[in-house]
């Protein structure tokens, strides 16, 4: 019995003894978890640190004098954290209390939801404990800045649980000007769910340049968020700015006259370009297309860039290489028969009409277009070496693909010469103007080497690299071949597309100009892309230059038709465009020194800037200038002077009201109105001097506001 009691003693014993420890370690367990908590839980995320990445800011194309063609504005993905310690706490008291006014300002700022739908979301999403609650996306620093201001999300981030995350968007000031060639610049997640990018235009070519550097930083976790780790950063260097050779002036005659053509012949799609003569600089560059889905033409492709067959434009490189190898000179006479079609070596050949007179000079072959002399031509001149023929082609680069500065130009495509493999019928119809592929950038670059008298340059779009306003890098003219062909055959060329405006198949179009041009029109069947030449599908177009005695622009203006349209030649559709843009441009440029109706006027907003104030503060502190801050917590202010000291006053931005913008650069009128839901357009150049809306009144998102630069 005693051994029993002892036995029992010490069970009992051992169990009180397991009792109070197990007390103890609850009570240390809460002790840590409900006193010592936020001290260990610091302690724990102190030890989590991170390496974020920090964005360089994009950089911003620019036309050849500064005028804004593409740019980065900051946008917002807003997400709510609904597990947040200061949702949380006190059974939810500010949850509960804010809640409610927040559903009511969200749903009447932005009108999409009521608040009661906005409420049980909010409800849901409590309930189910969401960390990543998505609140609003893609919202602009406007609606962002008012955003702040809501009840709840007012009282901070880790009392409302609010995650910021900074985007940007691309825009394009000028909308659809040029914006094939200028390009894009979009991020977008692929199947794998990974962030890929997306270019197209100089925002590929150059994207290198413009993305800059992404920095590096540093964070340690705390309780609430991250704090940056001093000393362990590496700031991002933002990307370089880009000035294209493009003017806007003739780049928007040159998008009008082209978009008018194709909308009144319902084309498939059109390219014009403009190119300066002496330097190969890019001036303007028109893409407009559609597809049977659309019902608006847009800049949807790079069509100056798409190779095709040329028609009778490439005449002139037959013309060219039979002269310069001495099989033909300027003068020689040419029987091209009064049927319209005649056999030439082992195949027949057949003109568009029946030509008159029947025999031609070789000048006359070329202004009338006759496919039957120019075969005639090649077969005298390449009939025994068909391969003879590609040397030229080589010398007039058509060969290879086109040496503009932009990414992803195609090769050119080019049928066998040699003798075993169809040679010498693919000479004959490659010589007036098919049985080879070639770009219209390709074609007006050598149409711009006779122009430049017979000095072949290569085109370009870039014209110099800047960082923060300095140049970095200075383009220069290229130059391709020092003479593309003798003496001689250069002024036959000359005088035979002079002769393509006075007698031949531009007469009728170029009737009556005020200056001389010179060129020549095109028109070919298309088989390609699914098209067969049985479709009815042409391509019409015109190349030439302006003002034909002293050549200061290049053009070529091409077309592609629908099928069974009524009007397909180039003289009928290319012609016409490249008439209206180099009136308008000789107009603008040539005839006068400065472009008319577009003359420097005298600065009426002369001493009152606005902008950015930390910019402006900074530029006058970098210059050392003194002024007067009159301003508070301002990000927008006006610069004026009084009593000839500089003043700097606040200027109001209130929602849903148009600013004042008179006197900002582009750059912050286009920051300041495009997140507001403005879409901004723009003429003339230097800063604002007026605005279509007027400063203070209401408008819709969406409406149109017009910028006026002087």
């Amino acid at each position: 019995m005693e051994i029993k009691k002892d036995i029992l003693w010490r069970v009992y014993l051992c169990f009180i003894g397991i009792v109070v420890l197990a007390v103890l370690v609850m009570g240390k367990a809460t002790i840590i978890q409900r006193v010592q908590g936020e001290h260990w839980r610091s302690m724990s995320d102190s030890m989590h640190q991170k390496i974020v990445e920090l964005k360089a800011e994009r950089g911003t194309i620019f036309s050849e004098d500064g005028q804004m063609l593409s740019t980065s504005l900051p946008q917002f993905d807003i997400y709510m954290d609904f597990m947040a310690d200061g949702l949380r706490e006190k059974d939810g008291k500010i949850y509960k209390q804010y809640i409610d006014s927040f559903a009511l300002r969200m749903a009447d700022y932005y009108g999409d939801k009521s608040a009661k739908e906005y409420r049980k979301e909010f409800d849901n999403a409590y309930k189910k404990g969401s960390r990543y609650y998505s609140l609003k996306k893609k919202i602009s620093f406007e609606d962002y800045k008012a955003l702040r201001e809501f009840p709840l999300i007012k009282l901070g981030k880790n009392k409302s649980g609010i995650i910021v995350e900074e985007t940007s968007k691309r825009i394009a000031p000028f909308g659809l000007l040029a914006n094939r060639t200028i390009g894009l610049s979009r991020e977008y997640v692929n199947s794998d769910g990974k962030m890929k990018k997306m270019n197209v235009g100089l925002e590929m070519s150059y994207d290198s340049l413009l993305d800059g550097q992404n920095g590096k930083r540093v964070v340690r976790f705390i309780r609430g968020g991250a704090v940056p780790v001093e000393g362990f950063q590496v700031e991002p260097e933002n990307g370089k700015d880009i000035y294209t050779t493009i003017d806007v002036n003739i780049q928007d005659v040159t998008e009008m006259a082209l978009l008018k053509m194709v909308q009144q012949v319902q084309a498939q799609y059109g390219t014009a370009i403009v190119m300066e003569t002496k330097t190969g600089k890019i001036k303007a560059i028109a893409n407009l297309g559609r597809t049977a889905k659309d019902t608006a033409y847009w800049e949807r492709d790079n069509y100056a860039l798409r190779v095709t067959e040329p028609g009778s434009t490439i005449k002139l490189v037959t013309f060219l290489a039979a002269l310069d190898k001495g099989t033909s000179k300027s003068g020689d006479l040419f029987d091209v028969g009064g049927s319209g079609r005649m056999q030439v070596g082992p195949r027949i050949i057949t003109d568009a009409h029946v030509m008159n007179p029947t025999v031609m000079t070789v000048e006359q072959l070329i202004a009338h277009s006759s496919n039957v002399g120019l075969g005639k031509m090649a077969l005298k001149g390449f009939g025994s070496q068909p391969t003879e023929f590609k040397e030229y082609l080589e010398k007039y680069h058509l060969n290879t693909k086109s040496t503009i500065d932009l990414a992803s130009v195609p090769n050119p495509r080019i049928a066998p010469l040699a003798k075993d493999h169809g040679g010498l019928m693919n000479l004959l119809t490659m010589s007036f103007g098919y049985a080879l592929q070639v770009s219209p950038m390709q074609m007006l670059t050598l149409y711009n080497a006779i122009a430049n008298n017979g000095v072949m340059v290569s085109p370009y779009l870039v014209n110099s690299v800047k960082n923060k306003g300095v140049l970095v890098k200075q383009m220069h003219p290229r130059i391709l071949e020092e003479e593309i062909c003798k003496p001689a055959t250069l002024e036959a060329a000359k005088k035979a597309l002079k002769l393509t405006i006075t007698e031949g198949s531009g007469k009728k179009v170029f009737k009556d100009m005020p200056f001389m041009v010179a060129g020549k029109t095109g028109t070919a069947r298309i088989a390609d892309e699914g098209i067969s030449y049985g479709h009815g599908i042409y391509q019409a177009s015109f190349v030439g230059y302006f003002p034909e005695e002293n050549p200061q622009y290049s053009c070529i203006v091409l077309l592609r038709t629908r099928a069974g349209s009524g009007l397909y030649y180039g003289g009928q559709l290319a012609a016409p465009v490249f008439r209206e843009i180099a009136t308008k441009v000789y107009s603008m440029y040539v005839d006068r020194k400065t472009p008319k109706g577009y003359e420097g006027t005298v600065d009426s907003t002369s001493y009152f800037y606005a902008g950015s104030a930390n910019a402006i503060k900074n530029v006058m502190s970098m210059l050392n200038i003194p002024f007067v801050d009159s301003i508070q917590q301002s990000q927008w202010v006006n610069m004026y002077a009084k009593n000839y000291k500089p003043v700097l006053k606040n200027n109001l931005v209130k929602d849903k009201l148009m600013p004042n913008v008179r006197g900002m650069g582009l750059r912050d009128a286009i920051r300041l109105l495009e997140p507001m839901g403005l879409r901004v357009t723009v003429s003339g150049n230097g800063k604002v001097a007026g605005q279509s809306i007027a400063a203070g009144s209401p408008f819709a998102k969406g409406q149109v506001v017009t910028l006026s630069l002087g």
